[in-house]
Protein backbone atom coordinates (compact mmCIF):
# COMPACT_ATOMS: atom_id res chain seq x y z
CA UNK A 1 0.00 0.00 0.00
CA UNK A 2 1.08 3.69 -1.22
CA UNK A 3 2.60 5.61 1.67
CA UNK A 4 0.00 8.39 1.44
CA UNK A 5 -3.15 5.58 1.67
CA UNK A 6 -1.69 4.73 5.03
CA UNK A 7 -1.88 8.26 6.03
CA UNK A 8 -5.53 8.65 4.51
CA UNK A 9 -6.67 5.68 6.62
CA UNK A 10 -4.35 6.46 9.62
CA UNK A 11 -6.74 10.14 9.56
CA UNK A 12 -10.43 8.52 9.28
CA UNK A 13 -9.68 5.88 11.56
CA UNK A 14 -8.55 8.73 14.53
CA UNK A 15 -11.05 11.42 13.16
CA UNK A 16 -14.01 8.35 13.67
CA UNK A 17 -12.17 7.67 17.44
CA UNK A 18 -12.42 11.01 18.60
CA UNK A 19 -16.14 11.24 16.82
CA UNK A 20 -15.22 14.35 14.75
CA UNK A 21 -16.37 12.58 11.69
CA UNK A 22 -20.29 12.46 10.71
CA UNK A 23 -22.38 9.45 9.60
CA UNK A 24 -22.98 9.48 5.42
CA UNK A 25 -26.01 11.97 5.28
CA UNK A 26 -29.63 10.19 6.35
CA UNK A 27 -32.26 10.01 3.72
CA UNK A 28 -35.25 12.15 4.91
CA UNK A 29 -37.43 11.33 7.81
CA UNK A 30 -40.03 13.27 10.21
CA UNK A 31 -39.04 14.50 12.93
CA UNK A 32 -42.43 15.42 14.33
CA UNK A 33 -45.71 14.10 14.26
CA UNK A 34 -47.45 13.74 11.08
CA UNK A 35 -51.29 14.94 10.06
CA UNK A 36 -52.91 12.15 7.55
CA UNK A 37 -55.76 14.16 6.48
CA UNK A 38 -58.96 12.95 5.29
CA UNK A 39 -60.64 14.95 3.32
CA UNK A 40 -64.13 13.37 4.25
CA UNK A 41 -66.27 11.92 6.92
CA UNK A 42 -66.16 9.21 9.46
CA UNK A 43 -66.86 5.50 8.42
CA UNK A 44 -66.46 5.83 5.04
CA UNK A 45 -63.94 4.32 3.10
CA UNK A 46 -61.23 6.97 3.14
CA UNK A 47 -61.91 6.98 6.90
CA UNK A 48 -61.54 3.51 7.51
CA UNK A 49 -58.15 2.80 5.25
CA UNK A 50 -56.83 5.50 6.31
CA UNK A 51 -57.24 4.79 10.28
CA UNK A 52 -56.40 0.77 9.03
CA UNK A 53 -52.76 2.63 7.79
CA UNK A 54 -52.67 4.14 11.39
CA UNK A 55 -52.71 0.99 12.94
CA UNK A 56 -50.58 -0.38 10.82
CA UNK A 57 -48.00 1.78 10.93
CA UNK A 58 -48.08 2.14 14.57
CA UNK A 59 -48.10 -2.01 15.33
CA UNK A 60 -45.10 -2.17 12.99
CA UNK A 61 -43.32 0.58 13.97
CA UNK A 62 -42.69 1.59 10.71
CA UNK A 63 -42.34 5.40 11.49
CA UNK A 64 -40.85 6.65 14.61
CA UNK A 65 -42.96 10.07 14.85
CA UNK A 66 -46.73 9.39 15.27
CA UNK A 67 -49.74 8.89 12.24
CA UNK A 68 -52.78 11.41 13.51
CA UNK A 69 -55.15 11.34 11.62
CA UNK A 70 -57.68 13.90 10.58
CA UNK A 71 -61.24 14.09 9.29
CA UNK A 72 -62.07 17.53 7.54
CA UNK A 73 -64.52 17.02 5.21
CA UNK A 74 -66.31 20.51 5.19
CA UNK A 75 -67.25 21.57 1.68
CA UNK A 76 -67.76 17.91 0.51
CA UNK A 77 -63.41 17.81 1.19
CA UNK A 78 -62.34 21.34 -0.17
CA UNK A 79 -61.83 21.63 3.73
CA UNK A 80 -58.68 18.95 3.24
CA UNK A 81 -57.87 20.19 0.05
CA UNK A 82 -57.19 23.43 0.86
CA UNK A 83 -55.53 22.52 3.93
CA UNK A 84 -52.91 20.53 2.49
CA UNK A 85 -52.38 23.51 -0.25
CA UNK A 86 -52.27 26.05 2.00
CA UNK A 87 -49.28 23.92 3.94
CA UNK A 88 -46.50 24.37 0.98
CA UNK A 89 -43.09 22.67 2.45
CA UNK A 90 -44.82 21.06 5.29
CA UNK A 91 -43.28 17.28 4.49
CA UNK A 92 -45.35 16.60 7.75
CA UNK A 93 -48.69 16.82 6.38
CA UNK A 94 -50.47 14.12 3.99
CA UNK A 95 -54.13 13.85 2.68
CA UNK A 96 -55.67 10.63 1.57
CA UNK A 97 -58.29 11.31 -1.52
CA UNK A 98 -61.11 10.08 -3.25
CA UNK A 99 -62.07 11.11 -6.42
CA UNK A 100 -63.66 14.17 -4.89
CA UNK A 101 -59.74 15.03 -5.68
CA UNK A 102 -62.03 16.06 -8.93
CA UNK A 103 -65.10 16.77 -8.55
CA UNK A 104 -65.00 18.80 -5.48
CA UNK A 105 -63.38 21.59 -7.11
CA UNK A 106 -65.41 21.20 -10.07
CA UNK A 107 -68.59 21.42 -8.14
CA UNK A 108 -67.93 23.88 -6.07
CA UNK A 109 -65.39 26.32 -7.99
CA UNK A 110 -62.84 26.36 -5.19
CA UNK A 111 -59.47 27.55 -6.05
CA UNK A 112 -58.01 23.97 -5.89
CA UNK A 113 -56.80 21.83 -8.53
CA UNK A 114 -55.16 18.17 -7.94
CA UNK A 115 -51.74 19.81 -9.67
CA UNK A 116 -51.96 21.94 -6.41
CA UNK A 117 -50.23 19.06 -4.49
CA UNK A 118 -47.19 16.66 -4.52
CA UNK A 119 -48.93 12.97 -5.59
CA UNK A 120 -47.43 10.51 -3.84
CA UNK A 121 -48.64 7.12 -4.66
CA UNK A 122 -52.25 4.77 -5.37
CA UNK A 123 -52.73 2.55 -2.88
CA UNK A 124 -56.04 1.08 -4.50
CA UNK A 125 -58.73 1.81 -6.42
CA UNK A 126 -61.76 1.16 -4.92
CA UNK A 127 -65.00 -0.36 -6.41
CA UNK A 128 -69.16 0.61 -6.06
CA UNK A 129 -71.96 -1.82 -5.87
CA UNK A 130 -75.65 -1.52 -5.96
CA UNK A 131 -76.62 -2.11 -2.54
CA UNK A 132 -80.71 -2.88 -1.56
CA UNK A 133 -82.04 -3.85 2.17
CA UNK A 134 -82.00 -7.59 2.13
CA UNK A 135 -85.62 -7.27 3.35
CA UNK A 136 -86.76 -6.06 -0.09
CA UNK A 137 -87.44 -8.38 -2.70
CA UNK A 138 -85.37 -6.90 -5.57
CA UNK A 139 -82.74 -9.88 -6.09
CA UNK A 140 -81.80 -8.39 -9.86
CA UNK A 141 -80.99 -5.15 -11.12
CA UNK A 142 -83.97 -6.11 -13.04
CA UNK A 143 -86.52 -6.31 -10.31
CA UNK A 144 -85.19 -3.10 -8.69
CA UNK A 145 -84.73 -1.08 -11.80
CA UNK A 146 -88.50 -2.27 -12.73
CA UNK A 147 -89.96 -1.07 -9.19
CA UNK A 148 -88.03 2.32 -9.62
CA UNK A 149 -89.70 2.78 -13.05
CA UNK A 150 -93.09 1.70 -11.57
CA UNK A 151 -93.04 4.03 -8.83
CA UNK A 152 -94.09 7.99 -8.82
CA UNK A 153 -91.02 9.76 -10.13
CA UNK A 154 -88.95 10.72 -7.51
CA UNK A 155 -90.69 8.81 -4.69
CA UNK A 156 -87.53 6.33 -4.66
CA UNK A 157 -84.91 7.08 -2.57
CA UNK A 158 -81.10 6.50 -3.54
CA UNK A 159 -78.69 7.27 -0.88
CA UNK A 160 -75.05 8.30 -1.31
CA UNK A 161 -72.04 10.62 -0.03
CA UNK A 162 -72.03 13.95 -0.85
CA UNK A 163 -73.62 16.27 -3.30
CA UNK A 164 -72.47 16.14 -6.79
CA UNK A 165 -69.57 13.75 -5.83
CA UNK A 166 -68.93 10.38 -7.31
CA UNK A 167 -72.34 8.45 -5.71
CA UNK A 168 -74.35 10.89 -7.18
CA UNK A 169 -72.19 11.29 -10.34
CA UNK A 170 -73.09 7.35 -10.73
CA UNK A 171 -77.14 7.34 -9.71
CA UNK A 172 -77.86 10.59 -12.22
CA UNK A 173 -76.00 7.59 -14.82
CA UNK A 174 -78.15 4.98 -13.75
CA UNK A 175 -81.28 7.02 -14.47
CA UNK A 176 -80.07 7.85 -17.91
CA UNK A 177 -79.06 4.18 -18.85
CA UNK A 178 -82.75 3.20 -17.28
CA UNK A 179 -85.12 5.79 -17.64
CA UNK A 180 -85.62 5.49 -13.67
CA UNK A 181 -85.69 8.54 -11.64
CA UNK A 182 -84.62 9.04 -8.05
CA UNK A 183 -84.61 11.49 -5.02
CA UNK A 184 -81.01 11.79 -4.10
CA UNK A 185 -80.53 11.86 -0.22
CA UNK A 186 -76.51 13.07 0.51
CA UNK A 187 -74.59 11.89 3.80
CA UNK A 188 -71.45 12.88 4.97
CA UNK A 189 -69.95 9.29 5.01
CA UNK A 190 -70.23 5.96 3.73
CA UNK A 191 -70.71 4.58 7.31
CA UNK A 192 -73.64 6.44 7.57
CA UNK A 193 -75.40 5.83 3.93
CA UNK A 194 -75.07 1.81 5.19
CA UNK A 195 -76.90 2.64 8.07
CA UNK A 196 -79.84 4.53 6.65
CA UNK A 197 -80.06 1.61 3.94
CA UNK A 198 -80.41 -0.73 6.89
CA UNK A 199 -82.96 0.82 8.58
CA UNK A 200 -85.34 1.49 5.09
CA UNK A 201 -84.61 5.39 5.27
CA UNK A 202 -83.35 4.79 1.48
CA UNK A 203 -84.09 2.30 -1.05
CA UNK A 204 -80.45 1.88 -2.30
CA UNK A 205 -77.35 3.29 -2.05
CA UNK A 206 -73.98 3.01 -4.53
CA UNK A 207 -71.46 2.39 -1.79
CA UNK A 208 -67.84 1.24 -1.59
CA UNK A 209 -67.92 -2.72 -0.31
CA UNK A 210 -66.13 -1.90 2.13
CA UNK A 211 -68.58 0.72 3.94
CA UNK A 212 -71.30 -2.01 3.29
CA UNK A 213 -69.81 -5.14 4.10
CA UNK A 214 -70.59 -5.84 7.73
CA UNK A 215 -73.98 -5.46 6.51
CA UNK A 216 -74.05 -7.71 4.45
CA UNK A 217 -72.07 -10.56 5.97
CA UNK A 218 -75.09 -9.62 9.28
CA UNK A 219 -78.04 -9.81 6.11
CA UNK A 220 -79.30 -6.68 6.60
CA UNK A 221 -77.73 -5.66 2.90
CA UNK A 222 -78.28 -7.25 -0.58
CA UNK A 223 -75.87 -6.31 -3.53
CA UNK A 224 -77.12 -6.38 -6.94
CA UNK A 225 -74.06 -5.89 -8.73
CA UNK A 226 -70.79 -3.42 -9.60
CA UNK A 227 -69.96 -1.01 -11.13
CA UNK A 228 -66.69 -2.46 -13.20
CA UNK A 229 -65.48 -3.78 -16.59
CA UNK A 230 -65.38 -7.25 -14.53
CA UNK A 231 -66.30 -9.43 -11.46
CA UNK A 232 -64.16 -8.87 -8.40
CA UNK A 233 -61.57 -11.30 -7.70
CA UNK A 234 -62.30 -12.50 -4.12
CA UNK A 235 -63.57 -15.73 -3.17
CA UNK A 236 -63.75 -15.98 0.08
CA UNK A 237 -68.15 -16.41 1.44
CA UNK A 238 -68.99 -13.09 2.92
CA UNK A 239 -73.08 -14.24 3.59
CA UNK A 240 -75.47 -16.82 1.93
CA UNK A 241 -72.13 -18.45 0.88
CA UNK A 242 -72.21 -15.84 -1.88
CA UNK A 243 -68.39 -14.35 -2.05
CA UNK A 244 -67.83 -10.95 -3.79
CA UNK A 245 -66.80 -12.67 -6.99
CA UNK A 246 -70.76 -13.56 -7.37
CA UNK A 247 -71.83 -10.05 -7.97
CA UNK A 248 -72.77 -9.58 -11.11
CA UNK A 249 -71.29 -6.58 -13.28
CA UNK A 250 -73.59 -3.96 -13.52
CA UNK A 251 -72.91 -3.76 -17.39
CA UNK A 252 -73.57 -7.33 -17.86
CA UNK A 253 -77.21 -6.34 -16.28
CA UNK A 254 -78.43 -4.09 -18.50
CA UNK A 255 -76.61 -0.59 -16.53
CA UNK A 256 -73.79 0.82 -19.01
CA UNK A 257 -71.67 2.38 -16.30
CA UNK A 258 -68.35 1.77 -15.00
CA UNK A 259 -66.86 3.86 -11.89
CA UNK A 260 -63.60 3.01 -10.11
CA UNK A 261 -62.62 5.40 -7.31
CA UNK A 262 -59.15 6.37 -6.53
CA UNK A 263 -57.17 6.03 -2.58
CA UNK A 264 -54.56 7.77 -3.09
CA UNK A 265 -52.29 9.93 -1.11
CA UNK A 266 -50.77 13.05 -1.67
CA UNK A 267 -48.18 15.47 -0.41
CA UNK A 268 -48.14 19.34 0.45
CA UNK A 269 -46.85 21.48 -2.41
CA UNK A 270 -43.28 21.91 -2.48
CA UNK A 271 -42.21 18.32 -1.53
CA UNK A 272 -38.94 17.54 -2.22
CA UNK A 273 -37.93 14.00 -3.84
CA UNK A 274 -36.28 12.71 -0.87
CA UNK A 275 -39.09 13.06 1.01
CA UNK A 276 -41.76 11.84 -1.59
CA UNK A 277 -39.36 8.58 -1.30
CA UNK A 278 -39.91 8.01 2.27
CA UNK A 279 -43.84 8.53 1.86
CA UNK A 280 -43.46 5.43 -0.70
CA UNK A 281 -41.31 3.55 0.90
CA UNK A 282 -43.42 3.97 3.64
CA UNK A 283 -46.66 2.86 1.77
CA UNK A 284 -45.03 -0.25 0.15
CA UNK A 285 -44.11 -1.23 3.64
CA UNK A 286 -48.06 -1.39 4.54
CA UNK A 287 -49.00 -3.21 1.92
CA UNK A 288 -46.19 -5.93 2.78
CA UNK A 289 -48.27 -6.54 5.68
CA UNK A 290 -50.78 -8.59 6.28
CA UNK A 291 -53.53 -6.81 8.09
CA UNK A 292 -53.18 -4.64 4.79
CA UNK A 293 -53.61 -7.79 2.48
CA UNK A 294 -56.66 -8.49 4.88
CA UNK A 295 -57.81 -4.97 4.72
CA UNK A 296 -58.05 -5.67 0.70
CA UNK A 297 -60.15 -8.45 0.85
CA UNK A 298 -62.55 -7.66 3.39
CA UNK A 299 -63.16 -4.51 0.98
CA UNK A 300 -62.81 -5.94 -2.50
CA UNK A 301 -60.48 -3.48 -3.47
CA UNK A 302 -58.38 -3.50 -6.79
CA UNK A 303 -54.83 -2.97 -5.57
CA UNK A 304 -53.40 -1.37 -8.79
CA UNK A 305 -50.48 0.44 -6.93
CA UNK A 306 -48.89 3.49 -8.95
CA UNK A 307 -46.00 5.99 -8.05
CA UNK A 308 -44.21 8.56 -10.08
CA UNK A 309 -44.79 9.59 -14.26
CA UNK A 310 -47.27 6.39 -14.37
CA UNK A 311 -49.43 8.33 -11.43
CA UNK A 312 -49.26 11.57 -13.01
CA UNK A 313 -50.26 9.95 -16.44
CA UNK A 314 -53.64 8.23 -14.75
CA UNK A 315 -54.42 11.17 -13.02
CA UNK A 316 -54.55 13.36 -15.77
CA UNK A 317 -56.74 11.01 -17.65
CA UNK A 318 -59.36 10.61 -14.62
CA UNK A 319 -59.62 14.67 -14.33
CA UNK A 320 -60.52 14.93 -17.53
CA UNK A 321 -63.38 11.84 -17.21
CA UNK A 322 -64.47 13.63 -14.43
CA UNK A 323 -65.01 16.84 -16.40
CA UNK A 324 -67.05 14.87 -18.57
CA UNK A 325 -68.75 13.26 -16.36
CA UNK A 326 -69.85 16.49 -14.21
CA UNK A 327 -70.75 18.27 -17.41
CA UNK A 328 -73.39 15.31 -18.41
CA UNK A 329 -74.61 15.32 -15.07
CA UNK A 330 -74.77 19.18 -14.85
CA UNK A 331 -73.15 19.32 -12.15
CA UNK A 332 -70.10 22.31 -13.11
CA UNK A 333 -70.29 25.20 -10.91
CA UNK A 334 -70.04 28.37 -13.23
CA UNK A 335 -66.87 28.85 -14.94
CA UNK A 336 -65.60 25.06 -14.87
Amino acid sequence: MKRSAYLAFGTIAALCASGIVAPATAAWEPVRPVEFIIPAGTGGGADQMARTIQGIVTKHNLMKQPLVVINKSGGAGGEGFLDVKGSAGNPHKIIITLSNLFTTPLATGIPFNWKDLTPVAMLALDEFVLWVNADKPYKTVKDYVDAVKAAPAGTIKMGGTGSKQEDQIITVAVEKATGARFTYIPYKGGGEVAVQLVGNHVDSTVNNPIEAVAQWRGGKLRPLCVFDAQRMAYDEPIADGKAWKDIPTCKSEGLDMEYLMLRGIFMSPRATKDQVEYYIELFKKVRATPEWQEFMKSGAFNTTFLTGADYAKWLEVEEKRHQALMKDAGFLASGN
